[in-house]
Parts: C-alpha cells; structure tokens; sequence
C-alpha cells in the first residue's frame, strides 16, 4: 500500500483551548485550571493517551478474526507519568511523558497463548504505539507571518 499523508489543523480558540480538526471532524483539547486551562477538554497528553488506546482497540477489532479470536470485549487503560514543572518551564526535566503503562482488558474464550500472542501483534501493528516507542521525524516545513 502506497504511503499515506494524514492531515490536520489546529486552531486558538480563548485562553488554552484550541480546536483540532481533521477530515471535518472537530474536538476541543485544554488543559486544567491548575494549568492554566479553562477544562473545556482533555489536555494533549491526555489525548496522546487515548489515541495510543483508540489504536490498539482498533487493531484488535480489525485483526481479531484473522487470529481465530471471538473478541466479545476489548478496552484499554492506560496512564502516563510526566512532571508538569517540565511544561512550565520550572525545572530542567523533559516536558513529555517519561513513563506510558497500559493494561490491555480482553474478553475472549481463546486460549491465553493465543490471546498472547494477539496482544503481541497489536503491539507491533499499532501506528501511534510504533511512533510513540520508535520516535517520529519532526520537520517544520515553513512559518506563516499573517499581518
């Protein structure tokens, strides 16, 4: 399959908040009050997190059949370790996540090993997993002035 360009746009909207959107679809991201946000929506960080679950709830919906799995029930938990005083710029520590767990739940009759070995394929079919573990190019291509 050819490479494939994903596209989206994000916007200011007041204080924190900033509305994303991406082949018409729309959501708003802000941070908590004691961030500075007005809690309007999750946080990036937040979100960052449920993309990651999205992902792998989504490969496992996709995949399942081709294991031989009945996939009656499939969600993720997942949470992250970051120090804020990264972000605020109060200490020299790194603004990202440091640490991301997950805890796959999986409702199936499939025997364990082979459920095992589903969960290993959905770790390594995973997009936002694979960027997220393996790191991303970031290339500005250009700066925009608007007067």
């Amino acid at each position: 399959m050819p490479l494939n360009t994903f596209k989206a746009v994000v916007k200011k909207k007041e204080g924190l908040a900033v509305e994303c959107e991406a082949r018409g679809f729309k959501f708003t991201l802000d941070e908590p009050e004691e961030l500075g946000g007005t809690n309007t929506g999750m946080n990036p960080v937040e979100a960052l997190l449920c993309s990651l679950g999205a992902c792998q709830t989504i490969v496992a919906n996709a995949f399942a059949g081709e294991f031989g799995i009945d996939l009656q029930d499939f969600w993720v938990e997942l949470e992250g370790d970051l120090d804020t005083d990264g972000f605020m710029g109060l200490s020299d520590v790194r603004p990202g996540y440091s640490k991301i767990r997950f805890n796959m739940h999986i409702k199936s009759d499939a025997p364990e090993e082979k459920i095992n070995e589903f969960v290993e394929f959905i770790e390594k079919r995973c997009p936002v997993g694979d960027s997220i573990n393996n790191g991303v190019k970031f290339e500005k291509t250009k700066i925009t002035i608007e007067k």
